[in-house]
């Protein structure tokens, strides 16, 4: 075996364990959940760490039955806030679980330079 190998050898080991990482902290990422909320917590949205909604409340405050389209349209605008910051929440996640992975990986900036992301 002359010296390259090694070097080679050293490579794929840190290249299947930084995989394997990987692998955790998309796992993690999918079982977490992160709440966005608006209108003071009229409205929670619920999502995973990959961005997907799983719960949707909205309270009974919201409603004012003295004006069904405008409660109608205040829902729909309190529902669309709340699922943004859910959605940025678990954007952070992303960036907290798996930016430290992409930089080792020589992405530096983030993950979109990262194959599947």
């Amino acid at each position: 075996m002359n010296p390259g190998d090694v070097n080679l050898q050293q490579l794929l080991e840190q290249a299947q364990l930084m995989q394997q990482q990987l692998v955790s902290a998309q796992q993690e990422l999918n079982d977490a959940e992160v709440e966005g909320s608006a209108g003071g917590g009229l409205v929670v949205a619920t999502v995973n760490g990959g961005g997907e909604l799983l719960e949707l409340k909205i309270s009974s405050d919201a409603v004012d039955p003295g004006d069904p389209q405008e409660t109608a349209d205040t829902i729909a605008d309190l529902v669309i806030a709340a699922i943004r910051d859910a959605v940025r929440a678990a954007a952070d996640l992303q960036q907290e679980k798996l930016g430290p992975l992409a930089q080792g990986l020589g992405g530096g900036s983030g993950l979109g330079q990262l194959p599947g992301f």
